[in-house]
């Protein structure tokens, strides 16, 4: 069974090619897969599976550390592309690929970097993320998968992450990905995420963009650019009337097989 290892920004996954969907991607192997003890080490699982029934040839069946099923990964995404065209499924170039979120088109570039489609970035509101024991104000904002995107004039680095953020269920009955955002400059964001499912990851593509949205809501705007440091590296967000995109880096570091004994005994 073979597995390649890749990162976007260092949120990184564990790639499984599936092209025949006969893998069964049972919580507990998701589960392992990702245990940095136990297993490859990941925050996330990505199936490549054949479309049934988008316009692309592709699906990204994407699994967050915990097993669970996500709608979305921006960083994921760009993983996913970059591995179709170095595996020689895809040429260089755009295609689409079909997510929980609805199809996507990526752009692969020469340089490694990958340009995703993200659809709109929806502000549905405003709520408070509990951190630290303080609420912080933020706008909710749907990039596929929920988010809660706040901007702060507290460093995002003096953050206690290790804890959950607390949120309104009502508001985001299936969890929240939640987002701490400081302005560094012009049109430059620094951003920290806690991802449901998963923890404090080095980045999140779709929070990437919701923290754009985000902080462009907060200035009365609902379109423009800007660059976002994440403790994985940079990436650069759109947003546009009807849609977004994201630029930033997708690196495959290893492949290699898995254990069937090993898998075997996870069923």
């Amino acid at each position: 069974m073979e597995f390649v290892k890749g990162h976007g920004t260092e949120n990184d996954f564990v790639v499984l090619p599936d092209l025949d969907d006969a893998l069964d991607l049972t919580v507990a192997r998701v589960q392992a897969l990702c245990d940095r003890q136990r297993g490859l080490g990941a925050d996330g699982v990505l199936r490549v599976v054949r479309s049934g029934g988008s316009e692309g040839k592709w699906f990204m069946d994407y699994r967050n550390a915990d097993g669970s099923i996500a709608e979305m990964c921006g960083n994921g995404l760009r993983v996913f592309a970059r591995y179709l065209v170095d595996a020689g499924h895809q040429p260089q170039g755009s295609f689409v690929v079909g997510t929980r979120a609805g199809d996507r088109t990526v752009t692969t570039h020469p340089d490694g970097s990958v340009t995703n489609d993200m659809g709109p970035a929806r502000v549905t509101g405003t709520s408070i993320a509990a951190v630290d024991g303080t609420g912080i104000g933020g706008f909710a904002v749907d990039v596929g998968n929920p988010h809660l995107a706040c901007v702060t004039e507290v460093p995002v680095e003096d953050f206690d992450l290790t804890v959950p953020p607390g949120f309104d269920p009502v508001m985001f009955p299936h969890g929240v990905n939640v987002e701490l955002i400081n302005v560094i400059g012009a049109d430059a964001l620094r951003m920290r995420v806690y991802e449901r499912g998963v923890g404090e990851t080095r980045s999140c593509g779709t929070g990437t963009v919701a923290s754009v949205a985000s902080w462009l809501a907060g200035q009365g705007r609902t379109t423009g650019s800007a660059t976002v440091d994440v403790l994985g590296g940079q990436v650069s967000v759109t947003i546009e009337p009807t849609t977004s995109t994201l630029t930033g880096p997708a690196v495959l570091v290893a492949r290699g097989e898995l254990d069937k004994s090993w898998w075997d005994a996870l069923a």
